[in-house]
């Protein structure tokens, strides 16, 4: 079967020119490059003996944690504004009633599951009391996927080692 020349369109290989042919330029702009970077700071960290610097901690969000009150309790009031917020539903909570006569409901079990979580800050927003904070915390590890869902206990030590270092910032005053 003939086939017809008018549809066919003829492409020519481009011609390179000197530098092309040579490669002489793209070996100078890859040797210019291997130099920048060997003459340039080291970026590695020693890690766990050093750590990286936070460039600015007030907007970083990382570990969440569970606020105290001032007698010690836990500042949550259980009520789901933190859960119902959070767009990778992380945030699980079980209410009780409260023992406490300032408040009717407290969360009788508080649970995130970090792996899960994408660290947004709208559980952060939500909160009317200011009970779960978003920390500078930033290397979570763990051997198994349990270790990285936090209860309340964990939740609370975090805000435990946390609390001189980082104060509770407080959006509602």
């Amino acid at each position: 079967m003939k086939t017809d020349d008018r549809n066919i369109n003829w492409v020519r290989e481009p011609r390179l020119g000197l530098a092309g042919r040579s490669y002489l330029l793209l070996f100078v702009q890859g040797l210019t490059t291997t130099l920048r970077h060997f003459f340039s700071r080291k970026k590695t960290v020693q890690s766990p003996e050093e750590r990286h610097e936070i460039p600015d901690p007030p907007i970083y969000r990382g570990v969440h944690r569970l606020n105290r009150d001032q007698r010690g309790r836990v500042k949550c009031v259980a009520c789901f504004l933190c859960a119902t917020a959070c767009p990778a539903d992380c945030i699980d909570i079980v209410a009780a009633e409260s023992p406490w006569t300032d408040r009717e409901k407290y969360p009788q079990s508080f649970t995130i599951d970090e792996l899960r979580c994408i660290f947004c800050g709208m559980c952060e927003e939500a909160c009317p009391v200011d009970a779960i904070e978003l920390t500078s915390l930033y290397d979570l590890s763990g051997k198994s996927r349990e270790e990285m869902i936090f209860d309340k206990e964990k939740l609370l030590s975090v805000y435990d080692q946390t609390k001189n270092t980082e104060p509770m910032i407080t959006k509602r005053d």
